[in-house]
């Protein structure tokens, strides 16, 4: 795997005011999903991303505009845009039609952050990796 496609997917717990993000990367050729993680739209979290991305040895990053990708990822290996973001946007897609806890407008929420990330987290491995 030379490059992957990083991109972050919102949604809340309990109300809009509570806000969790799903961070995942999957491989631009393939669409394979490589990592996710769970957590605010802070830093900290894209970096946690990140240390799980490491043993894949990625030379090259796509994302979207998002000034967290800009502050940690060297200009040389990291392109912004939407044309090399295609896949992982699709797999956004899949994600809000198959969890409606994703949903833009639903009466399907989490109430704890708990069942949030386990419910979305089971549906990642079950559909992702089979398992």
């Amino acid at each position: 795997m030379e490059a992957a496609e990083v991109d972050e997917r919102w949604s809340f717990v309990g109300s809009k005011t509570h806000q969790r993000w799903l961070w995942h990367a999957i491989d631009h050729l393939s669409g394979v999903v490589l990592a996710y993680a769970f957590g605010s739209r802070a830093d900290t979290v894209f970096l946690e991303l990140q240390k799980l991305l490491k043993p894949f040895g990625l030379a090259h990053f796509y994302t979207d505009g998002a000034g967290v990708y800009e502050r940690h990822l060297p200009a040389a290996v990291h392109t912004v845009g939407k044309r090399n973001t295609q896949q992982i946007e699709r797999k956004h897609l899949t994600l809000r039609t198959r969890v409606k806890r994703l949903a833009r407008k639903t009466i399907c929420f989490s109430k704890s952050v708990f069942m949030h990330d386990t419910v979305i987290g089971l549906f990642m491995n079950r559909y992702e990796f089979g398992t």
